[in-house]
Protein backbone atom coordinates (compact mmCIF):
# COMPACT_ATOMS: atom_id res chain seq x y z
CA UNK A 1 0.00 0.00 0.00
CA UNK A 2 2.58 2.03 0.70
CA UNK A 3 3.63 1.66 -3.11
CA UNK A 4 0.90 2.69 -4.29
CA UNK A 5 0.59 5.67 -2.06
CA UNK A 6 4.27 6.48 -3.18
CA UNK A 7 3.13 6.95 -7.32
CA UNK A 8 -0.26 8.77 -6.45
CA UNK A 9 2.08 11.45 -4.40
CA UNK A 10 4.33 10.93 -7.67
CA UNK A 11 2.29 12.46 -10.31
CA UNK A 12 3.49 15.55 -9.72
CA UNK A 13 7.34 14.91 -10.90
CA UNK A 14 5.75 12.35 -13.27
CA UNK A 15 3.72 14.90 -14.73
CA UNK A 16 6.46 17.61 -14.94
CA UNK A 17 9.97 15.59 -15.42
CA UNK A 18 8.89 13.71 -18.42
CA UNK A 19 8.15 16.62 -20.64
CA UNK A 20 10.58 18.95 -19.41
CA UNK A 21 12.82 18.17 -21.69
CA UNK A 22 10.17 18.64 -24.43
CA UNK A 23 9.45 22.54 -23.47
CA UNK A 24 11.36 24.03 -25.88
CA UNK A 25 10.09 21.54 -28.72
CA UNK A 26 6.86 22.16 -27.95
CA UNK A 27 6.72 26.02 -28.13
CA UNK A 28 7.99 25.77 -31.73
CA UNK A 29 5.20 22.67 -31.86
CA UNK A 30 2.41 24.52 -31.15
CA UNK A 31 3.70 28.08 -32.23
CA UNK A 32 3.60 29.66 -29.37
CA UNK A 33 5.98 31.66 -26.47
CA UNK A 34 8.29 30.98 -23.76
CA UNK A 35 6.09 32.21 -21.24
CA UNK A 36 2.96 30.18 -22.65
CA UNK A 37 4.61 26.86 -22.86
CA UNK A 38 5.25 27.61 -18.68
CA UNK A 39 1.88 28.07 -18.54
CA UNK A 40 1.44 24.48 -18.86
CA UNK A 41 3.17 24.04 -15.69
CA UNK A 42 1.56 26.92 -13.85
CA UNK A 43 -2.15 26.08 -14.37
CA UNK A 44 -0.74 22.42 -13.32
CA UNK A 45 0.20 23.40 -10.08
CA UNK A 46 -2.55 25.52 -9.59
CA UNK A 47 -5.01 22.40 -10.52
CA UNK A 48 -3.07 20.50 -8.36
CA UNK A 49 -3.67 23.30 -5.31
CA UNK A 50 -7.17 23.63 -6.28
CA UNK A 51 -8.08 19.58 -6.13
CA UNK A 52 -6.27 18.79 -2.82
CA UNK A 53 -8.00 22.17 -1.04
CA UNK A 54 -11.38 20.42 -2.67
CA UNK A 55 -10.70 16.87 -2.21
CA UNK A 56 -9.21 16.96 1.10
CA UNK A 57 -11.62 18.37 3.55
CA UNK A 58 -14.08 16.39 1.41
CA UNK A 59 -12.75 12.98 2.55
CA UNK A 60 -13.26 14.01 6.29
CA UNK A 61 -16.63 13.72 5.60
CA UNK A 62 -16.64 11.19 2.84
CA UNK A 63 -14.07 8.62 3.56
CA UNK A 64 -10.39 8.43 1.57
CA UNK A 65 -10.93 5.62 -0.72
CA UNK A 66 -14.44 6.85 -3.21
CA UNK A 67 -12.32 10.38 -3.69
CA UNK A 68 -8.85 8.56 -4.26
CA UNK A 69 -10.55 6.31 -7.06
CA UNK A 70 -12.84 9.07 -8.93
CA UNK A 71 -9.61 11.07 -9.03
CA UNK A 72 -6.98 9.05 -10.24
CA UNK A 73 -9.52 7.74 -13.17
CA UNK A 74 -10.40 11.39 -14.43
CA UNK A 75 -6.31 11.88 -14.12
CA UNK A 76 -5.83 9.20 -16.63
CA UNK A 77 -8.59 10.76 -18.83
CA UNK A 78 -6.58 14.03 -18.72
CA UNK A 79 -3.56 12.92 -19.41
CA UNK A 80 -5.29 11.41 -22.98
CA UNK A 81 -6.61 15.26 -23.73
CA UNK A 82 -3.09 16.62 -23.11
CA UNK A 83 -1.72 14.14 -25.93
CA UNK A 84 -4.24 15.03 -28.33
CA UNK A 85 -4.54 19.05 -27.55
CA UNK A 86 -4.45 20.83 -30.78
CA UNK A 87 -3.28 24.13 -29.48
CA UNK A 88 -1.40 25.74 -26.24
CA UNK A 89 -4.77 27.07 -25.35
CA UNK A 90 -6.32 23.38 -25.13
CA UNK A 91 -3.28 22.10 -23.42
CA UNK A 92 -3.06 24.47 -20.94
CA UNK A 93 -7.02 23.73 -19.83
CA UNK A 94 -6.12 20.47 -20.10
CA UNK A 95 -3.00 20.82 -17.68
CA UNK A 96 -5.39 22.48 -15.13
CA UNK A 97 -7.83 19.22 -14.92
CA UNK A 98 -4.96 17.06 -14.95
CA UNK A 99 -3.61 18.99 -11.75
CA UNK A 100 -6.77 18.90 -10.23
CA UNK A 101 -7.29 15.35 -10.45
CA UNK A 102 -4.20 14.45 -9.20
CA UNK A 103 -4.42 16.17 -6.43
CA UNK A 104 -6.88 13.61 -5.22
CA UNK A 105 -3.79 11.28 -4.96
CA UNK A 106 -1.26 13.95 -3.56
CA UNK A 107 -3.38 14.95 -0.91
CA UNK A 108 -4.97 11.69 0.45
CA UNK A 109 -2.07 9.38 0.26
CA UNK A 110 -0.93 12.02 3.10
CA UNK A 111 -4.24 11.68 4.79
CA UNK A 112 -4.35 8.21 4.63
CA UNK A 113 -0.81 7.80 6.22
CA UNK A 114 -1.96 10.17 8.76
CA UNK A 115 -4.53 8.05 9.82
CA UNK A 116 -2.49 5.18 10.31
CA UNK A 117 0.55 6.95 12.05
CA UNK A 118 1.44 9.71 14.22
CA UNK A 119 5.04 11.08 15.60
CA UNK A 120 8.45 9.32 14.92
CA UNK A 121 6.52 6.70 12.70
CA UNK A 122 4.53 9.08 10.59
CA UNK A 123 8.03 11.02 9.94
CA UNK A 124 10.05 7.57 8.78
CA UNK A 125 6.75 6.36 6.84
CA UNK A 126 6.73 9.84 5.13
CA UNK A 127 10.52 9.66 4.38
CA UNK A 128 9.97 6.19 3.15
CA UNK A 129 6.72 7.02 1.03
CA UNK A 130 9.85 9.91 -0.51
CA UNK A 131 12.28 7.32 -1.31
CA UNK A 132 10.10 5.39 -3.10
CA UNK A 133 8.58 8.18 -5.09
CA UNK A 134 11.94 9.73 -5.22
CA UNK A 135 12.70 7.39 -8.02
CA UNK A 136 9.93 9.45 -10.38
CA UNK A 137 12.11 12.85 -10.71
CA UNK A 138 14.94 10.59 -11.09
CA UNK A 139 13.79 8.30 -14.01
CA UNK A 140 11.12 11.21 -15.09
CA UNK A 141 13.71 13.41 -17.25
CA UNK A 142 15.31 10.02 -18.37
CA UNK A 143 12.75 8.71 -20.19
CA UNK A 144 11.11 11.92 -21.17
CA UNK A 145 14.52 12.58 -23.23
CA UNK A 146 14.68 8.91 -24.31
CA UNK A 147 11.15 8.95 -25.68
CA UNK A 148 11.04 12.47 -26.82
CA UNK A 149 12.47 11.41 -30.09
CA UNK A 150 10.43 8.56 -30.78
CA UNK A 151 7.22 9.58 -29.98
CA UNK A 152 7.16 13.46 -29.38
CA UNK A 153 6.14 15.79 -26.53
CA UNK A 154 2.00 14.39 -27.37
CA UNK A 155 3.58 10.53 -26.44
CA UNK A 156 4.58 11.19 -23.67
CA UNK A 157 2.00 12.21 -22.12
CA UNK A 158 -0.02 9.04 -23.62
CA UNK A 159 2.76 7.40 -21.32
CA UNK A 160 1.31 9.34 -18.45
CA UNK A 161 -2.44 8.47 -19.20
CA UNK A 162 -1.15 4.85 -19.04
CA UNK A 163 0.86 5.70 -15.61
CA UNK A 164 -2.37 6.96 -13.97
CA UNK A 165 -3.91 3.78 -15.07
CA UNK A 166 -1.80 1.92 -13.36
CA UNK A 167 -2.19 4.01 -10.47
CA UNK A 168 -5.84 3.31 -10.73
CA UNK A 169 -5.18 -0.68 -10.70
CA UNK A 170 -3.41 -0.36 -7.53
CA UNK A 171 -5.70 1.76 -5.56
CA UNK A 172 -8.58 -0.44 -6.55
CA UNK A 173 -6.72 -3.60 -5.62
CA UNK A 174 -4.52 -2.34 -2.44
CA UNK A 175 -5.63 0.67 -0.73
CA UNK A 176 -8.38 0.29 1.70
CA UNK A 177 -10.67 2.62 3.79
CA UNK A 178 -8.73 3.89 6.72
CA UNK A 179 -11.35 6.37 8.01
CA UNK A 180 -14.25 4.56 9.50
CA UNK A 181 -17.37 6.13 9.32
CA UNK A 182 -16.92 6.92 13.36
CA UNK A 183 -14.24 9.12 12.48
CA UNK A 184 -16.08 11.17 10.30
CA UNK A 185 -17.44 14.67 10.42
CA UNK A 186 -19.65 14.79 7.95
CA UNK A 187 -20.05 16.37 4.73
CA UNK A 188 -22.12 19.45 5.65
CA UNK A 189 -20.69 23.04 5.51
CA UNK A 190 -20.81 23.65 9.83
CA UNK A 191 -18.46 20.44 9.62
CA UNK A 192 -16.01 22.00 6.90
CA UNK A 193 -16.19 25.55 8.08
CA UNK A 194 -15.21 23.80 11.77
CA UNK A 195 -12.18 21.96 10.21
CA UNK A 196 -11.28 24.64 8.43
CA UNK A 197 -11.10 26.76 11.75
CA UNK A 198 -9.32 23.94 13.50
CA UNK A 199 -6.23 23.63 11.33
CA UNK A 200 -6.29 27.20 9.90
CA UNK A 201 -5.73 28.55 13.81
CA UNK A 202 -3.21 26.07 14.99
CA UNK A 203 0.00 28.45 15.08
CA UNK A 204 2.38 25.39 14.82
CA UNK A 205 1.16 24.17 12.34
CA UNK A 206 0.76 26.81 10.03
CA UNK A 207 4.53 27.07 10.31
CA UNK A 208 5.22 23.99 9.55
CA UNK A 209 3.24 23.54 6.44
CA UNK A 210 4.57 27.17 5.37
CA UNK A 211 8.11 25.49 6.05
CA UNK A 212 6.64 22.86 3.55
CA UNK A 213 5.36 25.00 1.33
CA UNK A 214 8.53 27.46 0.63
CA UNK A 215 10.85 24.22 0.74
CA UNK A 216 8.74 23.22 -2.33
CA UNK A 217 8.88 26.52 -4.08
CA UNK A 218 12.46 26.27 -3.80
CA UNK A 219 12.53 23.13 -5.65
CA UNK A 220 10.33 24.00 -8.00
CA UNK A 221 11.85 27.40 -9.04
CA UNK A 222 14.78 25.02 -10.13
CA UNK A 223 12.31 22.75 -11.63
CA UNK A 224 10.79 24.87 -13.66
CA UNK A 225 13.90 27.00 -15.50
CA UNK A 226 15.99 24.41 -14.86
CA UNK A 227 15.39 23.16 -18.81
CA UNK A 228 16.15 26.94 -20.20
CA UNK A 229 19.09 27.56 -17.91
CA UNK A 230 20.48 23.98 -18.58
CA UNK A 231 20.12 24.48 -22.87
CA UNK A 232 20.29 28.16 -23.19
CA UNK A 233 23.01 29.40 -20.12
CA UNK A 234 24.95 26.38 -19.41
CA UNK A 235 25.09 25.04 -23.08
CA UNK A 236 23.98 21.74 -22.22
CA UNK A 237 21.97 19.76 -24.93
CA UNK A 238 18.46 18.27 -23.84
CA UNK A 239 19.93 14.56 -23.65
CA UNK A 240 22.78 16.02 -21.32
CA UNK A 241 20.03 18.30 -19.31
CA UNK A 242 18.13 14.74 -19.09
CA UNK A 243 21.25 13.58 -17.42
CA UNK A 244 22.23 16.19 -15.27
CA UNK A 245 18.53 16.23 -14.10
CA UNK A 246 18.34 13.30 -12.75
CA UNK A 247 21.72 13.38 -10.96
CA UNK A 248 20.08 16.01 -9.39
CA UNK A 249 16.95 14.41 -8.16
CA UNK A 250 19.18 11.56 -6.66
CA UNK A 251 19.88 14.18 -4.42
CA UNK A 252 16.22 14.31 -3.00
CA UNK A 253 16.63 9.89 -3.14
CA UNK A 254 19.90 10.21 -0.95
CA UNK A 255 18.44 12.85 1.34
CA UNK A 256 15.50 10.90 2.30
CA UNK A 257 17.57 8.04 2.45
CA UNK A 258 20.48 9.64 4.96
CA UNK A 259 16.89 11.24 6.84
CA UNK A 260 15.46 7.96 7.30
CA UNK A 261 18.32 6.75 8.75
CA UNK A 262 18.76 9.29 11.22
CA UNK A 263 14.98 9.40 12.50
CA UNK A 264 15.70 8.41 16.01
CA UNK A 265 18.70 9.37 16.69
CA UNK A 266 17.59 12.88 15.85
CA UNK A 267 14.54 14.13 16.33
CA UNK A 268 11.96 15.19 13.18
CA UNK A 269 12.40 18.66 14.05
CA UNK A 270 15.97 18.80 14.29
CA UNK A 271 16.26 17.18 10.60
CA UNK A 272 13.85 20.11 9.23
CA UNK A 273 16.12 22.96 10.73
CA UNK A 274 19.32 20.60 8.74
CA UNK A 275 17.14 20.71 5.94
CA UNK A 276 16.13 23.82 5.83
CA UNK A 277 19.43 25.16 6.77
CA UNK A 278 21.33 23.57 3.74
CA UNK A 279 18.74 24.97 1.63
CA UNK A 280 19.26 28.73 2.76
CA UNK A 281 23.01 27.84 2.34
CA UNK A 282 22.87 26.58 -1.38
CA UNK A 283 19.99 28.92 -2.38
CA UNK A 284 22.86 32.19 -1.39
CA UNK A 285 25.35 30.25 -2.96
CA UNK A 286 23.89 29.56 -6.27
CA UNK A 287 22.85 33.66 -6.00
CA UNK A 288 26.52 34.29 -6.19
CA UNK A 289 27.22 32.19 -8.65
CA UNK A 290 25.04 33.51 -11.16
CA UNK A 291 25.52 36.63 -10.17
CA UNK A 292 29.36 37.38 -9.66
CA UNK A 293 30.43 33.47 -10.77
CA UNK A 294 28.95 34.43 -14.23
CA UNK A 295 26.73 31.57 -14.00
CA UNK A 296 30.01 29.06 -14.74
CA UNK A 297 28.85 25.76 -14.77
CA UNK A 298 31.58 24.08 -12.61
CA UNK A 299 29.96 27.06 -10.17
CA UNK A 300 25.93 26.17 -10.70
CA UNK A 301 25.60 22.46 -10.49
CA UNK A 302 26.90 21.64 -7.79
CA UNK A 303 24.72 24.43 -5.70
CA UNK A 304 22.15 23.21 -7.47
CA UNK A 305 22.65 19.18 -6.11
CA UNK A 306 22.91 21.21 -2.71
CA UNK A 307 19.68 23.00 -3.30
CA UNK A 308 17.78 19.67 -4.32
CA UNK A 309 19.26 17.56 -1.43
CA UNK A 310 17.87 19.47 1.21
CA UNK A 311 14.31 18.64 -0.12
CA UNK A 312 14.89 14.95 1.32
CA UNK A 313 14.80 16.90 4.87
CA UNK A 314 12.47 19.01 4.64
CA UNK A 315 9.25 17.74 2.81
CA UNK A 316 8.71 14.72 4.76
CA UNK A 317 9.63 15.85 8.33
CA UNK A 318 7.61 19.19 7.83
CA UNK A 319 4.55 16.61 7.00
CA UNK A 320 4.88 14.35 9.82
CA UNK A 321 4.84 18.14 12.25
CA UNK A 322 2.13 19.38 10.61
CA UNK A 323 -0.35 16.58 10.10
CA UNK A 324 0.47 15.60 13.66
CA UNK A 325 -0.77 19.01 15.07
CA UNK A 326 -4.56 18.66 13.01
CA UNK A 327 -4.58 14.66 13.18
CA UNK A 328 -8.44 14.80 13.65
CA UNK A 329 -8.76 16.50 10.56
CA UNK A 330 -5.58 14.87 8.76
CA UNK A 331 -7.68 16.06 4.72
CA UNK A 332 -8.11 19.17 5.78
CA UNK A 333 -4.90 19.63 6.90
CA UNK A 334 -3.47 17.82 3.89
CA UNK A 335 -5.38 20.04 1.48
CA UNK A 336 -3.81 23.27 3.12
CA UNK A 337 -0.54 22.05 2.61
CA UNK A 338 -0.54 20.79 -0.77
CA UNK A 339 -2.81 24.09 -1.78
CA UNK A 340 0.05 26.18 -0.19
CA UNK A 341 2.76 23.89 -2.07
CA UNK A 342 1.22 24.05 -5.47
CA UNK A 343 -0.17 27.43 -5.25
CA UNK A 344 2.94 28.51 -4.33
CA UNK A 345 4.20 26.70 -7.30
CA UNK A 346 2.13 27.74 -9.53
CA UNK A 347 3.06 31.88 -8.88
CA UNK A 348 7.05 30.73 -8.58
CA UNK A 349 6.71 28.93 -12.10
CA UNK A 350 6.24 32.22 -14.53
CA UNK A 351 8.76 34.18 -12.32
CA UNK A 352 11.67 32.73 -12.80
CA UNK A 353 11.44 33.19 -16.50
CA UNK A 354 10.07 36.65 -16.39
CA UNK A 355 13.80 38.09 -17.32
CA UNK A 356 13.99 35.78 -20.35
CA UNK A 357 15.62 32.61 -21.11
CA UNK A 358 19.36 33.67 -20.92
CA UNK A 359 19.64 34.01 -17.36
CA UNK A 360 19.71 31.79 -14.34
CA UNK A 361 19.27 34.84 -11.67
CA UNK A 362 15.48 35.05 -11.69
CA UNK A 363 15.87 31.28 -10.43
CA UNK A 364 18.67 31.88 -7.71
CA UNK A 365 16.92 34.95 -6.27
CA UNK A 366 13.59 32.64 -6.12
CA UNK A 367 15.21 29.22 -4.54
CA UNK A 368 17.24 32.00 -1.84
CA UNK A 369 14.14 33.77 -0.93
CA UNK A 370 11.84 31.00 -0.48
CA UNK A 371 14.51 29.15 1.87
CA UNK A 372 14.70 32.29 3.93
CA UNK A 373 10.82 32.33 3.87
CA UNK A 374 11.17 28.84 5.14
CA UNK A 375 13.32 29.09 8.04
CA UNK A 376 11.19 32.06 8.89
CA UNK A 377 8.67 30.13 9.06
CA UNK A 378 10.34 27.24 11.17
CA UNK A 379 11.76 29.46 13.85
CA UNK A 380 8.64 32.20 13.83
CA UNK A 381 5.61 30.32 13.90
CA UNK A 382 6.49 26.53 14.57
CA UNK A 383 8.63 27.73 17.80
CA UNK A 384 6.41 26.19 20.05
CA UNK A 385 6.49 22.70 18.84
Amino acid sequence: MLCVLALLSAIAPLATDMYLPGLPTMEKSLDTSTTSVQLTLTTFMAGLGIGQLVIGPLSDGLGRRKLLIGGTALCAVSGVLCAIAPSIGVLIAARLLQGFSGGAGIVLARAVIADRARGDVAARLFSIMMIIGGVAPVVAPLMGGALLGPIGWRGIFWVLAGAATVMLIGVLTLVPETLPAERRHGGGLTALVGNLRYVVTNRVFVGYAFTFAFGFGALFSYISASPFVAEHVLGLSPGQFSIVFAINSLGILAGSIVNTKLIGTFQPRQLLTFGVGLLVTSGALLTLATTIGGSRIWLVLPMMFGVVSSIGFIMGNATALAQGQVSEAAGTGSALMGACQFGLAAVVSPLVGIAGADTAVPMAIAILASGLIAMTSLKVLARAA
